[in-house]
């Protein structure tokens, strides 16, 4: 489940499952990070991680109630119905799991069916294939590369854009909707369906 973060009851679980990463490798495209102390990435935690905009969240295993990843809504914008998903992190407990998919499913149906939202934005360093495939999967499409967009961590980053809007959600919503379906696991929870075949079945 996703839920609003809350330092003091998610900082530790989170702390906690990063540090799974052993290498650091989920901290190379954030612009902070890694944090080697406790007390450290809790006071980035209450300094970066409580504000309206970007607004965090916690992604909560349901089975054990411990925090295991985080993503935030940013640069949000009411008034022309556009809203950004990012700083998402997600531990080692999380990553190629149906919870990873399911969170970033909760998060857009909250934009668009809870708060009305025209545009939903996925944005990245262009370098980091990971994150680019990841949107392409989730259903966000690619718009194009912002070349020397912003510099982090003292190096030059392209941006890739991606986004979802308003009239793509119906098939998307109902392809998430099939996916994460009971039947379409196997007893190993093994997916049956990909979720690119799911949207795609959709008439």
């Amino acid at each position: 489940m996703v839920v609003p973060f809350d330092p003091r009851q998610h900082g530790d679980d989170l702390f906690e499952a990063f540090s799974k990463d052993t290498a650091s490798h989920n901290w190379t495209y954030l612009p902070y990070g890694p944090f080697e102390q406790k007390q450290d990435f809790i006071h980035w935690c209450e300094n970066v991680c409580c504000d309206k905009d970007p607004m965090f969240h916690t992604v909560v295993d349901s089975s054990t109630g411990r925090a295991i990843g985080m993503a935030s809504y940013l640069r949000i914008t009411p008034d022309a119905g556009v809203i950004e998903v990012g700083h998402i992190h997600f531990s080692p407990l999380m990553q190629g799991t149906t919870q990873a998919t399911e969170a970033m499913f909760l998060m857009m149906r909250r934009v668009f069916d809870e708060l009305g939202y025209r545009r939903y934005e996925w944005k990245c360093d262009a370098l980091n294939s990971p994150s680019c495939k990841a949107a392409e999967r989730l259903g966000f499409q690619f718009e194009g590369i912002f070349r020397n967009a912003t510099i982090y961590k003292q190096r030059n980053r392209d941006t890739a854009w991606f986004a979802i809007i308003d009239s793509d959600w119906p098939t998307l919503k109902t392809g998430y909707e099939a996916w994460l379906t009971k039947e379409n696991f196997n007893n190993k929870g093994q997916q049956i369906k990909s979720l690119k075949q799911c949207i795609s079945n959709i008439p």
